[in-house]
């Protein structure tokens, strides 16, 4: 492409967002025009300007990386989607390739990677941190319905069997049901212990 690849940061961290916007306005070929730091920003912004790759943290507020990423694959499927994490979970790598995104790499990359990265995705390629993909295919997918990661995402606060079902309107047994479901699943003691282990997982 003659003219520059037009680029949207979304990082929550200003100083790594910042940081990351510096390292790529280096390069000739690289014009990071769009920064925001939510989530739910992502789609207005690129459609805005008009970007040509996206690259998304997975943890922001509004909403995450990959719920973002789906949106602009769905919206915008020209954009192409870059996922950074700075955690090297193997969920994350499945759920991120599953919302559309063309790329995924942790953080800290050297910055000629993620650069070689955004030209690479334009041309078609995927590109995929490889220790994140060895590890990926040894975790095997998740093993977790959507209802069940729905009832471990509610506990998380340490809410009572009866506070889960009344926030998600379900039967007290029914909430019991699916985390003891989900306990079994993960080989884990007790629902503490399946939420810790989903979300290392980065199942959640």
């Amino acid at each position: 492409m003659s003219r520059p690849i037009k680029v949207l940061l979304a990082e929550d961290q200003s100083m790594v967002r910042e940081a990351l916007a510096a390292l790529l306005g280096l390069e000739a070929d690289i014009e990071v025009v769009a920064q925001v730091a939510r989530g739910d920003e992502v789609l207005d912004a690129a459609r805005a300007h008009a970007v040509d790759v996206a690259l998304l943290d997975i943890e922001m507020p509004g909403a995450t990386g990959i719920e973002a990423a789906a949106r602009l694959h769905e919206e915008l499927p020209a954009v192409k989607l870059v996922v950074l994490t700075t955690f090297g979970r193997p969920g994350y790598l499945r759920s991120a390739m599953e919302s559309g995104a063309d790329a995924f790499l942790v953080k800290d990359a050297p910055a000629a990677r993620l650069a070689e990265a955004i030209r690479k995705v334009l041309t078609g390629e995927r590109v995929i941190d490889p220790t994140l993909a060895a590890a990926a295919l040894a975790e095997g997918a998740n093993p977790l319905t959507d209802r069940e990661r729905e009832v471990l995402r509610a506990a998380a606060d340490g809410s009572t069997n009866a506070e889960l079902a009344t926030t998600l309107h379900l039967s007290q047994g029914t909430v019991r049901n699916y985390l003891s479901t989900a306990i079994q699943k993960l080989a884990v003691r007790n629902r503490a212990e399946a939420v810790r282990a989903a979300h290392e997982k980065g199942w959640l």
